[in-house]
């Protein structure tokens, strides 16, 4: 029913590992394979390619869904639909800034101080003339193939990077003068495909396992038991996602809870738990929270 393309490079693995987290394995014959298959009714195939000509291959029609950055989308100004964001690794789960950079030197302060005929090279050239043109700046602006920070001042008077804290840029020497795009991850959909209620349901669905791995990942499930008498104070240590669940106990004069915390707070939860009163404390993983 879904063709899938996934992104290549920096992003394939925690991508792949979210599919197969959410039971939706992909099978390639090697790891460098450009084709695999998802054991699943609802896709027919999956093809893994570079990022950026994702949303022209989705745009297109070639791909029912596909993984790409919002950069790549704003760049390609492709007509997709997106589905929803995906925060899923440590390239994902902060969003990245799209950055005009100049010499740190540089007298300019903003980007309407730079001159006529300024030299701007980006892996972005599109967006970059739009914005530029937008600030009333005339410029040239020129396909970099990598390296970008590196052509200051030789090469280039200003450069347009993806940065996550600046730090790299400002190793280079360089001073960020304006963030063009702020850029997460996203899953996006052809628009007709899109408007067929029999794919589009299963994009839902697919959206929902996804979305529902990434919701439990960092938490954990916590059950105990607890006397009437202490099921205040400890109903009021649990950071809860939502209200927790309690249970009378069949025969005593207790309570069991169970509710989803935080992995990040359990070694301090759990001995709180004890010393306030609650028995039976058992840590659970999740797989998918689905809401």
């Amino acid at each position: 029913m879904l063709r899938i393309v996934l992104p290549k490079g920096s992003l394939e693995r925690a991508t792949l590992q979210l599919f197969e987290d959410a039971d939706l394995a992909v099978v390639r014959a090697s790891d460098v394979d450009y084709r695999g298959s998802i054991d699943d009714p609802r896709v027919i195939d999956v093809t893994v390619l570079r990022p950026q000509e994702i949303p022209g291959y989705v745009a297109s029609g070639l791909f029912d869904v596909g993984i790409t950055g919002r950069d790549w989308v704003d760049e390609t100004s492709a007509d997709v639909v997106t589905l929803t964001e995906l925060h899923y690794s440590k390239a994902t789960a902060r969003p990245i800034r799209m950055v005009l950079a100049v010499a740190g030197d540089s007298s300019a302060q903003t980007v309407s101080d730079l001159p006529k005929g300024v030299r701007v090279h980006t892996e972005y050239p599109e967006i970059t003339s739009r914005f530029l043109a937008t600030a009333g700046v005339e410029a040239v602006v020129t396909l970099s193939y990598g390296a970008t920070e590196a052509k200051i001042p030789e090469i280039a008077d200003a450069v347009v990077e993806i940065t996550e804290t600046g730090r790299a840029l400002r190793a280079a020497g360089l001073k960020i003068l304006d963030t063009i795009l702020v850029s997460f991850t996203e899953f996006i959909a052809n628009n007709e495909a899109y408007q067929n209620p029999e794919k589009r349901k299963a994009m839902e669905q697919l959206m929902t396992l996804l979305t529902g791995v990434l919701e439990a990942r960092g938490r954990v499930l916590v059950k105990l038991n607890v006397d009437s008498n202490a099921l205040d104070e400890v109903i009021g240590l649990l950071p809860a996602l939502r209200s927790p669940t309690v249970s009378e106990l069949f025969g005593e004069d207790g309570y069991a809870v169970e509710t989803v915390v935080a992995k990040s707070d359990i070694n301090t939860l759990i001995p709180a738990l004890k010393d306030a009163g609650a028995t039976g404390i058992i840590e659970l993983p999740i797989s998918k929270i689905v809401h």
